[in-house]
């Protein structure tokens, strides 16, 4: 799976963890053993109520609402804005990584977005050549050796395991997101969900013909956080490097 694909599939990982048909077989329901995952039987019913409920009755018709009578520009903005605060955020999670570059490029993106870009409505810094250097504390745990720990579906935020939900509390430490009252923090995350399930409209059918939608998700969950923490040079497995050689024999015999 590459960067793309995995970016697309992972905006909805972070709300509900997947918008993809429930059902599951017996057999596949009764065949829990998978060591990231030990609770997979009450992660399952999660992952059902997160779907059939949260997702069918409310994500996704306030989703398609927003989309249809919200104009782009003010849509785009309101996100940037949202995205802005994450960045003196990103700037220490660089620095805790030992890249200056990143941490540099973070700092001076919030400082100009903030300002010229009128409160980061304004992505003037990616129009200087500043482009975004997304870094969490899960990751930085991630990059220091720290294990994912178990596998965890969680009511109404989805996918999550223990390393990358600390790492999530100590962002959230961070000026400004801080010092966000309650309204205003819950203004900003409602806009991050909201654009995120959008962006996964045109991913639906993928996750909708999958055997097993719960597996899927939770396999491209663990691709998505050893590809960030690597940087995206993750080693392929054996299986995956012998599909590509066939593939290149394959496409090589074309010619």
């Amino acid at each position: 799976m590459n960067k793309a694909k995995i970016g697309a599939l992972f905006f909805v990982l972070l709300t509900l963890g997947g918008c993809a048909s429930s059902s599951n077989t017996d057999e596949q329901a009764s065949e829990y053993n998978d060591p990231k995952d030990p609770f997979e039987s009450v992660n399952r019913t999660f992952w059902d109520f997160n779907y059939d409920i949260l997702d069918n009755y409310v994500l996704r018709p306030v989703t398609v609402v927003y989309v249809d009578y919200t104009p782009q520009f003010a849509r785009t903005g309101l996100f940037n804005a949202a995205l802005n605060l994450e960045e003196p955020s990103n700037s220490l999670n660089n620095l805790l990584q030992g890249k200056l570059d990143g941490m540099l490029i973070s700092l001076g993106r919030f400082l100009l977005n903030s300002t010229v870009g009128l409160l980061g409505t304004i992505d003037v810094a990616t129009e200087l050549g500043l482009t975004r250097k997304e870094e969490e504390f899960g990751e930085t745990l991630g990059k220091w050796g720290v294990g994912t720990g178990p596998y965890l579906m969680i009511p109404a935020l989805g996918p999550n395991d223990i390393r990358s939900g600390v790492g999530d509390v100590v962002d959230t430490s961070y000026t400004p997101l801080d010092a966000l009252n309650f309204y205003f923090a819950a203004f900003r995350t409602g806009i991050k969900v909201l654009e995120s399930r959008a962006a996964l409209m045109s991913q639906e059918q993928q996750l909708n013909q999958s055997a097993d939608p719960y597996s899927f998700v939770k396999n491209a969950y663990f691709q998505n956080l050893e590809f960030k923490v690597k940087d995206g040079k993750v080693e392929k497995t054996q299986e995956e490097e012998a599909l590509d050689d066939d593939i290149d024999a394959y496409l090589n015999s074309l010619e």
